[in-house]
């Protein structure tokens, strides 16, 4: 004998109703927490850029501020310069090579700071 299946009652329906608002609750706030999480995540990294880029400008001030007396001592280095010792011109080429060197030494480790914070951001380095 085939039995008939029992019609639905309001107890079944009104239970299936409660467990979908219940996970559309839930769902509401894993979305909420995934925006927080989102949120925060952004904002540790704008706060490693900001920190990282202080470094980059202080260097790059550095490279220009020794570009500047590279040029200081080429003109001064005409004058004064050792001139007396190894002669104007050899005396101007070794101030002005030196700092020269320290110049391209600082935008040189700008430019390598930069990259490599870069590509952190772009996660593309293991954050050496």
């Amino acid at each position: 004998m085939e039995t008939e299946p029992e019609p639905h009652d309001g107890a079944q329906g009104t239970a299936a109703d409660a467990s979908l608002t219940d996970a559309l609750r839930d769902l509401i706030d894993d979305g909420q927490t995934l925006v927080q999480a989102e949120l925060a995540y952004q904002q540790s990294r704008a706060v490693y850029a900001w920190g990282r880029t202080k470094g980059i400008a202080a260097l790059v001030v550095l490279g220009i501020a020794f570009g500047f007396f590279a040029l200081l001592a080429m003109v001064v280095g005409f004058l004064l310069a050792l001139a007396t010792v190894i002669g104007t011109w050899w005396a101007l080429a070794a101030v002005t090579g030196g700092l020269g060197l320290l110049a391209a030494l600082c935008l040189g480790l700008a430019v390598q700071r930069f990259r490599r914070m870069r590509g952190v951001l772009l996660g593309k380095d293991g954050g050496q």
